[in-house]
């Protein structure tokens, strides 16, 4: 019998693929607890070894990664006599950007004989494919999605981030370490410099990166999300189809729909 354990971070998302799965195992970093969502065990770097012996005990055979972390600061004097063989691997990666870091992790935990599968495999409804799933898309949006589409993939490219604000091709602001809450509060301040929203009030895009490895880190919206772009004055949010997490989808397009917001998987 299969048995999933869920590496877990901040947020609401844990929570949505416990619901998701069949007694899932919920392991959470440490000082990174999720939302909602009972934890079974809490981890730290210091200790992996320990704890991939812990998901084999368990009789975890897959694992998917959820939840918001940032690289935690590691004790070495923590490091038991197994993790402590992964270190200049960990390092090196850490280095090298957050990319090449989740690259070192999902190769440990696959070298240690469990599976590494994404939000879609386990819980597909999180993930919409395409479809306009509320509200109305002009031309003029359709023209700034283009575009907002372009640009974040150029700040995917050089790991920057997974989002950008476009109103009539120019671009209002990028998501980069502050993250989305910060993008979107910053376009609402910027009303002097906005173009004329009479003839269009802009998108928010988000995206993976080019060549993102799939199973982890994509892009998450929420009914947050679409609060803070009707409060920033736009018209929309489009995402990349099968690239983004929606937590709980029926929530957001009704939020979406009594803000005059649309929602689009493109």
């Amino acid at each position: 019998m299969s048995r999933t354990a869920i590496i877990a971070g901040r947020g609401g998302l844990p929570a949505a693929l416990a619901a998701a799965l069949d007694a899932p195992l919920v392991c959470a970093l440490d000082g990174f607890a999720p939302d909602g969502v009972a934890v079974d065990q809490v981890f730290r770097v210091e200790r992996l070894a320990l704890l991939l012996r812990l998901l084999e005990d368990r009789e975890v055979d897959r694992v998917v990664f959820a939840g918001a972390v940032q690289r935690p600061r590691l004790d070495p004097a923590l490091f038991d006599p197994q993790t402590a063989t992964m270190v200049p691997r960990l390092l090196a990666a850490m280095q090298a950007g957050d990319d090449a870091t989740l690259r070192a992790v999902i190769a440990i935990f696959e070298e240690a004989g469990f599976a590494v599968v994404g939000v879609q495999d386990v819980a597909p409804s999180l993930v919409p494919g395409v479809g306009l799933l509320a509200g109305a898309v002009t031309a003029q949006d359709e023209a700034d999605a283009v575009r907002a589409m372009a640009i974040v993939a150029a700040l995917g490219a050089v790991d920057v981030g997974q989002g950008c604000v476009v109103a009539q091709g120019l671009c209002l602001g990028v998501e980069a370490l502050p993250g989305t809450d910060a993008l979107l509060a910053t376009v609402a301040g910027i009303g002097a410099l906005r173009p004329d929203a009479s003839r269009g009030r802009g998108v928010f895009c988000k995206a993976p990166k080019p060549g993102q490895d799939m199973r982890i880190d994509l892009p998450t919206l929420g009914v947050e999300t679409v609060r803070l772009v009707a409060e920033a004055g736009l018209a929309g949010i489009v995402w990349q189809a099968g690239g983004v997490i929606c937590l709980d989808l029926p929530a957001m397009q009704a939020a979406a729909a009594a803000r005059g917001v649309f929602l689009w998987a493109r």
